[in-house]
C-alpha cells in the first residue's frame, strides 16, 4: 500500500499514483535518487501494493563485502569455500514468489553483475559451488544514488544489465523539493516518538522548511 509514503505535495501525489500503477506489473524497476530520499520505502510500497505472495527481501550491495555478496545472493553449497561448513540458501531463494530489493546496485562488482543478468534473462541460477539449476520467480527492484550511465562509460557497470534493470525507472525528488512534505514527515515522527504529547511551534516549522536537508528523509 502506497500510504507508507508520507506527504501530500504534488510530487508525492504523483509518486503514489506511479507506485500503484507499477505494482500491477512484474517488470523490473530502477529507483534513482539521492541518499536518504526513501528508495527503500518506495520499494516496500510497490511490493505491498502488488499481488506477489512471497516476501520482500532487501540486500544492500554496498554494505556486503564483494567476496561475500555472491553467496549472499545465490547461496552456496557445503565446501564451496573456506568456512562453508553447510549449504545455505541465498536471497534469490528466500524471495522466490516475492520481490528482491537490490539497494545501491551501482556498487555491485562487475563479475556478480554477469550472474544477475543471467537470472533476469532465464529466471534460473546455481548456488556457489553447486551444479543444480534452481528456477526462481522473483521481481527485481533496484536502487542507486549513482549515475549508472557514467558507470557504464567507466566500465564499472554492464550496459546490458542496465537495460534489464531499467524497464521502469522512478526518480525520487530530494526532500528539499518537497517543502510541504517536510512538515508532514516531521509531525509523523513527532507523534510516533512522543505519543502525541508534543507539537511543533512556529519557529520550529520555519526552520524545518528552510533547512536544506542534505541527508533527506534519513536525516
Amino acid at each position: 500500500m502506497s500510504n507508507i509514503i508520507k506527504g501530500q505535495c504534488e510530487a508525492t501525489i504523483q509518486l503514489k499514483k506511479l507506485v500503484s500503477m507499477v505494482a500491477q506489473s512484474n517488470s523490473t524497476v530502477l529507483l534513482r535518487g539521492e541518499t536518504g530520499c526513501g528508495k527503500d520505502i518506495v520499494a516496500k510500497a510497490i511490493h505491498n501494493s502488488s499481488e506477489r505472495k512471497g516476501d520482500l527481501v532487501n540486500v544492500n550491495c554496498a554494505a556486503i563485502p564483494s567476496e561475500l555478496l555472491e553467496s549472499e545472493l545465490f547461496g552456496h553449497e557445503k565446501g564451496a569455500f573456506t568456512g562453508a561448513d553447510k549449504s545455505r540458501a541465498g536471497r534469490f531463494e528466500q524471495s522466490n514468489g516475492g520481490t528482491l530489493f537490490l539497494d545501491e546496485i551501482g556498487d555491485m562488482p562487475i563479475d556478480i553483475q554477469a550472474r544477475l543478468l543471467r537470472v533476469l534473462q532465464f529466471g534460473e541460477f546455481s548456488r556457489v559451488g553447486g551444479r543444480e539449476v534452481i528456477k526462481t520467480d522473483v521481481r527485481i527492484i533496484s536502487a542507486t544514488n549513482k549515475n549508472l550511465i557514467n558507470s557504464i562509460d567507466q566500465n564499472l557497470f554492464r550496459q546490458d544489465l542496465y537495460y534489464r534493470l531499467n524497464v521502469i525507472n522512478i526518480d525520487l525528488p530530494p526532500l528539499r523539493d518537497r517543502e510541504n512534505d517536510i512538515i508532514d514527515i516531521a509531525k509523523n515522527f513527532l507523534r510516533k516518538f512522543s505519543n502525541n504529547q508534543k507539537s511543533l511551534d512556529e519557529s520550529a516549522l520555519a526552520f524545518l522548511k528552510t533547512y536544506s536537508w542534505p541527508g533527506n528523509i534519513r536525516e
